[in-house]
């Protein structure tokens, strides 16, 4: 009877180290698939971290390219056509996109064979005369007091799209309060002063348009506004040569939106290379005076965009181009605005 318990209890404790041996070999698995389903995720984080940030890189340097070439065409079309420019001159037509190794293989320096494999990139973008619109900064005098034309021609503006004319006088005041607050921080500055409290409630001076909400405008009346307005560090004159009717209408009520349109029409298939051209259309009055119209541009802005599959990437620019001898330098950027998304996103907004 005693060998028997003891058989029983040897057979009871086999049967335990068996069940602890198995349970430490699951253990075992499971902490070994962990440990290498962790590593392999990390391994994939790693490569498509890699992968985002070279495409990124890439993209930007596209893109930089893109705004060198830009920047080339208007300095050579300042050097050719000289203070006339109009919307028949090279920098005017659009770049509608197109894919990226077509151009790659127009190189002789690059065999197609090299081609293969890299993803579909396509390339699109245009320039656009910033002095076709009206400048948001007219709005108020180099001696930071309302400019009652200027304020005018926003007014006709607003009221040829349908918005509320009562913006106009908000977004000049702004205007005049930011560049003052903007004039006064400079002084301190100067002076030594950094005390900024005065200033803490005064909006900053945009740089774009679609920023003008900074003054209060809402954002239906901004998104209205941007084909027409734009927003440059100085006065600037309207080029009547790139402005299209709406502008125009607006900022001379005396030709009406009929004038503004038959100037267009005329332009078309001759180029204004003067104001007395453009004034000959309208009889007994001059229409555009040597102070606030003219037929030459300084200011560009470049848009360029880079598609690769359904993520694109996207470049603003503005440019200060300064129009002269052979010797003039490339145009200047005056700022760069760089956004990114998904052609997916879009289509389900």
């Amino acid at each position: 009877m005693k060998l028997h318990r003891n058989a029983s209890r040897r057979r009871t404790a086999a049967v335990h180290q068996t069940g602890a041996a198995l349970l430490m070999a699951m253990l075992t698995v499971t902490l070994v698939a962990t440990f290498a389903a962790a590593a392999l995720w990390q391994q994939w984080r790693s490569a498509e971290v890699e992968a985002a940030e070279r495409a990124r890189m890439q993209s930007a340097w596209v893109l930089i390219g893109a705004l060198d070439w830009s920047r080339l065409i208007l300095r050579e079309d300042g050097i050719a056509q000289g203070a006339v420019d109009n919307l028949t001159e090279p920098w005017a037509v659009p770049l509608e996109e197109a894919k990226l190794t077509a151009f790659l293989s127009a190189d002789k320096n690059i065999a197609s064979d090299a081609l293969d494999g890299l993803p579909d990139a396509f390339l699109s973008g245009r320039i656009v005369d910033a002095q076709s619109k009206l400048n948001v900064r007219n709005l108020v005098t180099d001696a930071n007091a309302p400019s009652p034309k200027d304020v005018e021609a926003f007014k006709q503006l607003f009221s040829l799209l349908g918005l509320p004319v009562q913006e106009v006088n908000l977004l000049a005041t702004s205007v005049q309060q930011a560049l003052a607050a903007s004039s006064q921080s400079s002084q301190s500055t100067s002076g030594g002063d950094n005390d900024s409290s005065s200033g803490a409630s005064t909006p900053l001076m945009p740089l774009q348009e679609d920023q003008l909400t900074w003054f209060g405008l809402s954002p239906s009346t901004v998104a209205a506004l941007a084909p027409y307005v734009t927003v440059l560090p100085t006065r600037t004159s309207l080029n009547i040569n790139t402005a299209s009717a709406e502008v125009l209408a607006a900022s001379v009520p005396s030709i009406g939106m009929a004038g503004a349109k038959l100037l267009t029409l005329r332009r078309m298939s001759t180029v204004f290379s003067s104001l007395a051209a453009a004034n000959s259309l309208f009889q007994n009055t001059t229409a555009f005076n040597d102070t606030d119209y003219g037929v030459s541009t300084s200011y560009f802005e470049v848009l360029g965009r880079l598609r690769l599959d359904d993520v694109w990437v996207e470049e603003r620019s503005l440019l200060k181009r300064v129009v002269g001898s052979s010797a003039s330098p490339a145009p200047t950027i005056i700022w760069r605005q760089r956004g990114a998304g998904t052609t997916m996103a879009e289509a389900k907004q």
